[in-house]
């Protein structure tokens, strides 16, 4: 899985730039598990599935408030780029480097 790997990332959201890791680790077939860890604490990965260079998860955050993000994100050489889906809040930005 040439998307695997460790990406410091940057997703803006109404609260100002939320920094982070995103590691993804490759599982079964086309699925992947990880963790995304910030300010705001560390995310579980779950439903994570792999389409060639773009990858597809979800995450329960907890805080500030529990809520469901959905996210996609395309890998191009070390740049990620994509989106992450807050509910009523709409889609945000996402983007990162491999560290």
């Amino acid at each position: 899985m040439s998307v695997a790997g460790t990406y410091n990332t940057t997703v803006k959201s109404p609260m100002g730039d939320q920094k982070g890791t995103l590691t993804v680790t490759p599982g079964e077939g086309d699925s992947w598990t990880g963790t995304m860890a910030g300010g705001l604490g560390s995310m579980d990965i779950t439903d994570g599935t792999v389409d060639g260079n773009t990858l597809h998860w979800t995450m329960n955050m907890t805080v500030p408030m529990p809520m469901k993000l959905t996210c996609e994100a395309t890998v191009d050489g070390d740049a990620l780029t994509g989106k992450v889906n807050a509910g009523a809040f709409g889609d945000m930005p996402l983007s990162g480097e491999r560290a």
